[in-house]
């Protein structure tokens, strides 16, 4: 029987690197650089980054789930490959949802739904046909971060581009919610708790400067109508002429 404690040998274990690492989130001018050298796919880029699709949503969009007069998305479909076949299906959350469109953005993706039937796909493959993620990222994705000179990225990160660009932009966690299309306002905050916090600041900045404007204006001015009523006179009601 060999000595040493049970820790011992479990200490000589080599455990596997975690090769996770931070999300990636692309400013707006890294996604113009990005989206330029996508060449054709341009606004395919951009859709991902502005609008926060899944990649499979936005392989599914069809004419009929663009409004332009609205400037939404209708996503209603998810394509996900299934032992080499494209699978058509619910959005991952499985409910449908409505998503917001960039001004900048909707009359390039009218110009896409032109001469199109109502059911034909928005974006397809150059040879017509569904897109698929591994074909689209070798042939586009890849050469254009390498091109723009951004390092390691991949197109889900697109998705979180998104999602701070959005908070930036000032939109809530609900509203961040609704337009990625979480099961819950909870699963929003932990995945992008980061990118709240932030906003958490200039929260606290905003109050901080509130309250010096109020300490530095005179007590008569911060509230001038607060503990002062008017009492009205009553007036006689009018004698009937005799």
């Amino acid at each position: 029987m060999t000595g040493g404690s049970p820790g011992t040998h479990a200490s000589r274990v080599k455990l596997p690197r975690d090769r996770r690492r931070e999300k990636r989130f692309l400013s707006h001018r890294e996604v113009a650089a990005l989206a330029d050298a996508a060449g054709p796919d341009r606004l395919v880029v951009l859709v991902l980054a502005y609008c926060g699709l899944r990649f499979g949503e936005l392989a599914a969009l069809r004419v009929r789930n663009v409004d332009p007069l609205r400037r939404r998305l209708q996503i209603q479909e998810s394509a996900t490959e299934v032992d080499g076949t494209m699978v058509f299906g619910t959005p991952k959350s499985h409910r449908c949802r409505s998503v917001p469109v960039p001004r900048s953005l909707i009359e390039e993706l009218a110009a896409a739904c032109a001469r199109k039937a109502p059911s034909d796909l928005v974006f397809t493959a150059p040879q017509g046909g569904v897109l698929w993620l591994r074909n689209w990222r070798r042939r586009v994705f890849d050469p254009a971060v390498t091109a723009a000179g951004l390092g390691e990225l991949t197109p889900h990160e697109l998705r979180h581009t998104a999602a701070s660009l959005a908070v930036a932009a000032g939109a809530n966690v609900k509203a961040v919610q609704r337009m990625l299309g979480h099961a819950s306002a909870a699963m929003t905050l932990d995945v992008y708790s980061g990118l709240f916090d932030d906003d958490l600041d200039a929260v606290a900045d905003r109050l901080d400067a509130a309250a010096r404007t109020a300490r530095e204006l005179p007590a008569s001015q911060q509230h001038p109508d607060r503990g002062h009523v008017t009492i009205m006179p009553r007036q006689r009601a009018a004698q009937p002429a005799g």
